[in-house]
């Protein structure tokens, strides 16, 4: 069973709510950083761990700031993003940009600012290659597994999904790009959202690990890193728990040993970006009730909206 805690007192967070004009976003800085640190111990076994963290989860610079601090990078979808990122401190090798439908001059801003650029489909190598003249060193694919793999509520069925190439696309892509000249390779897959059962986390390492074997094989092309994506969820409710990490951690690690040493890909850096896990638990949107109407039911009426906190109320997210 889970609970959410104020961060103060509830005199204190009166007094601020009436020195602020509402609604507004209080964050926990201590939490959130205590969290961090946690969340980097709990993979140190990993070779070169790094959470990219989801800059789309809390686009706050002062955020993005305090976690790289921390050894975060950044995981951007859009030219803000990628612009966000960079005012706090964020570049090089610590962005990890992957989106989906993007224009020329986005991919060419995520390689100016020498971001790790994470293609989401077959197409977007030409359309990649046009935008900045070439092929860059680093290159790393989005794989959709399509039937292989059961997505959760929120991100849908694989097959049905925009994302990622297919399981007969992948292998390609990786030929295709190493005959152009790319030298570094990492792997991404990002097939659930929200998700409080850690055995799915664990699962899906497996096939990013098999997969890794299997372009080997096909290749001869050694992935550096692979990136797990985010998908790691909080609980809303106090019926749900939260993900069991220390599990994941485990697990991973034990289907490293297995599959990944004997494969001869050891090390291979393992990454993660997860936004909601680092920052949602320590997060408060504090608004002010303005009226309290009694028709078949009570209602209380807000001066927050939709907008301020707009994928609930669009997906339950």
């Amino acid at each position: 069973m889970s609970e959410k805690t104020l961060p103060m007192g509830h005199g204190d967070l009166l007094e601020l709510a009436y020195q602020l004009p509402t609604p507004f976003y209080l964050y926990d800085e201590k939490a959130i950083v205590d969290n961090a640190r946690q969340f980097n111990q709990l993979f140190s076994w990993a070779p070169g761990f790094r959470n990219y963290f989801a800059v789309k989860a809390c686009p706050n610079p002062t955020i993005l700031k305090l976690l790289a601090k921390e050894g975060f990078g950044a995981d951007c979808s859009s030219l803000p993003e990628l612009l966000l990122s960079k005012a706090s401190g964020i570049s090089a090798e610590r962005i990890m940009f992957t989106s989906n439908d993007t224009p020329e001059e986005e991919f060419l801003a995520a390689y100016e600012l020498g971001a790790i650029i994470n293609l989401d489909d077959i197409t977007h190598i030409e359309t990649l290659e046009k935008a900045i003249g070439k092929v860059p060193e680093t290159i790393c694919f989005r794989y959709n597994p399509g039937k292989n793999r059961t997505g959760n509520a929120i991100i849908g069925n694989p097959v049905e999904a925009k994302y990622g190439l297919t399981d007969e696309q992948i292998v390609e892509s990786y030929r295709i790009m190493q005959e152009k000249g790319v030298k570094h390779f990492g792997l991404h897959t990002m097939v659930a959202s929200n998700e409080l059962d850690g055995s799915y986390i664990v699962e899906t390492a497996r096939m990013l690990f098999d997969l890794a074997v299997r372009i080997k094989k096909e290749t001869g092309i050694v992935i550096e890193f692979i990136d797990m994506g985010g998908g790691i969820g909080i609980p809303y409710r106090p019926d749900q728990d939260a993900m069991d990490l220390q599990m994941v951690s485990d697990g991973m690690k034990a289907l490293y040993d297995e599959i990944i040493v004997p494969a001869g890909l050891d090390p291979l850096q393992i990454v993660f970006e997860c936004g909601r896990v680092i920052t949602g638990p320590y997060g408060y949107l504090v608004s002010k009730v303005l009226h309290v109407t009694k028709k078949y039911k009570d209602y209380v009426g807000l001066d927050a909206s939709m907008a301020d906190l707009m994928r609930p109320a669009l997906y339950g997210a």
